[in-house]
């Protein structure tokens, strides 16, 4: 596999634990009534979130692929 291809697929693996932090953030914060899953819930959604964050910051500092 190919470096640039190889960051394509962890760059969208990034873009995925955005969106299932958001959603998780959603659930927790509208839908779950107990607190204990509440704060499961969002713990998970937020470390997800900085996990993202982290991916997509190092495919970008890294540069194009030659």
């Amino acid at each position: 596999m190919s470096p640039g291809m190889l960051k394509m697929w962890i760059s969208i693996a990034g873009m995925g634990f955005m969106f299932i932090s958001i959603m998780m953030i959603y659930l927790s914060r509208f839908k779950i009534k107990n607190s204990v899953f509440k704060f499961i819930t969002a713990l998970i959604a937020y470390v997800l979130m900085i996990v993202s964050g982290i991916i997509i910051f190092f495919v970008v500092i890294s540069g194009p692929t030659t």
